[in-house]
């Protein structure tokens, strides 16, 4: 964990003096690729040791795969690959640690690769392989038409702004930002001499960094003082089970599943920081003319805490990851696309069995959500009163949903999950 915080906060550094010294104007897109390269292979070999080797032998695997492979069949080796040797080190994980977690524990960049790995590999298949009129608009503006260099591939997957903490992103915004286009042609989105502007403005992220930076302090000190405190262990034990009532109970999950969520905020929030800081992550402008740097952003807290269905919940929580199924799983599964996605996820995530219990149970919440607010839903629009009802009962009725789904992700094992359900 301090290896964690330390090679992000340097990073944070190394990524402002990316943006001021080596940017686009000042350094070939060689160059930008080259340093952020090593960089991202001195943090994962400083805080991974050894370990890091395994990220490294994924990245030549497959960037021999994207190479040697059929167009018609490159996205489908890469992803049996890549998950493949993922797996192998969950299993690894389970069987020969015991359910405990690595003081190096390699496993979090390694799943961020693979996303990147298998994203690359189905936009390659959707520029070369595909016809235009077969894609989805999406996937027409992500396709990619040619296979990128050994640099350009090395600097995609092992950049020192994604390789601790993510998030993933596609392969063309990420070229777009180091040849200095990827703010540039959000900007002409936008009529600016309608606005006033005589040339395009130069938005600066340092306000996006300085607030997403605050919400790291506030979910570092919520998680210093709420986790230690209040353990979703406590909610298994026999004293609890046997003396508190139903609905305290149900209270209790609540506060234990919210005091769980600061280590996520802090370092997804963190890692997003670290983008913004080097130029990445520029999203366009708002409807009040503000600019965005949430192109990267992995949650959005306010509308996860303000939830009224799973749905939205999920939407608003490990954004990247969400986009990254959607687009190698439920967008090209041919049947049962949104069993055949959270089984991609269990099994990306690892194989401890509260995995799996989390998102089996996440797809009969899902279709059970669904039915009930396509059946019931428009009875409650009538007035504001109505509508108020419904969106205070939902909110209640989503947290305590997600709360059931998401405690033995946390407990990990089979026993306390069982004990838990029971």
């Amino acid at each position: 964990q301090i290896n964690f915080v330390a090679c992000q906060l340097f990073a944070l550094l190394a990524a402002f003096w990316f943006r001021i010294y080596l940017g686009p104007s000042h350094a070939s897109s060689a160059v930008r690729h080259a340093f952020a390269t090593l960089f991202g292979i001195y943090f994962a070999v400083f805080c991974f040791g050894w370990y890091s080797i395994h990220l490294f032998v994924l990245v030549m695997m497959n960037y021999g795969i994207m190479n040697m492979a059929s167009i018609s069949n490159i996205h489908r080796y890469s992803f049996v690959v890549a998950m493949g040797y993922l797996t192998l080190c969950h299993i690894s994980r389970i069987y020969i640690f015991h359910y405990g977690i690595l003081t190096t524990d390699f496993s979090g960049p390694l799943m961020i690769i693979t996303q990147k790995i298998t994203t690359l590999a189905c936009q390659l298949h959707d520029g070369i392989g595909r016809q235009a009129e077969e894609l989805t608009a999406e996937q027409n503006r992500l396709a990619v038409k040619t296979r990128p260099s050994l640099l350009e591939y090395l600097s995609y997957l092992l950049n020192f702004m994604s390789i601790i903490a993510g998030p993933c992103s596609n392969y063309k915004d990420y070229i777009a930002f180091i040849e200095g286009r990827h703010v540039h042609m959000k900007l002409l989105e936008v009529n600016w001499k309608q606005k006033g502007y005589d040339r395009l403005p130069d938005p600066s992220p340092t306000g996006a960094v300085m607030y997403k930076l605050c919400i790291t302090l506030v979910s570092l000190f919520l998680f210093l003082t709420l986790t230690k405190n209040f353990p979703m262990a406590y909610i298994i034990g026999n004293e609890f089970l046997d003396k508190t009532p139903f609905l305290s109970r149900l209270g209790y999950l609540y506060v234990v599943t919210q005091a769980a969520k600061p280590k996520y905020y802090f370092a997804w929030t963190l890692a997003d920081a670290v983008n913004n800081a080097a130029g990445y992550g520029f999203s366009g402008v708002d409807e009040k003319g503000a600019f965005r740097w949430d192109l990267l952003s992995n949650l959005n807290i306010w509308n996860i805490e303000t939830a009224t269905s799973f749905k939205m919940y999920i939407e608003n929580w490990n954004i990247q990851t969400a986009a990254w199924l959607k687009r190698v799983c439920y967008d090209r599964a041919p049947w049962y696309p949104t069993a055949l996605t959270f089984i991609l996820s269990a099994l990306w995530h690892g194989i401890y069995p509260g995995y799996y219990f989390t998102f089996l149970t996440g797809i009969l919440i899902t279709l059970a959500a669904r039915a009930i607010r396509n059946n019931c839903r428009h009875y409650f629009l009538s007035s504001v009163p109505l509508k108020l009802a419904y969106d205070i009962v939902t909110w209640v009725v989503t947290q305590l949903a997600v709360c059931y789904t998401v405690a033995p992700f946390v407990m990990l094992a089979v026993e306390p999950t069982i004990k838990f359900y029971k």
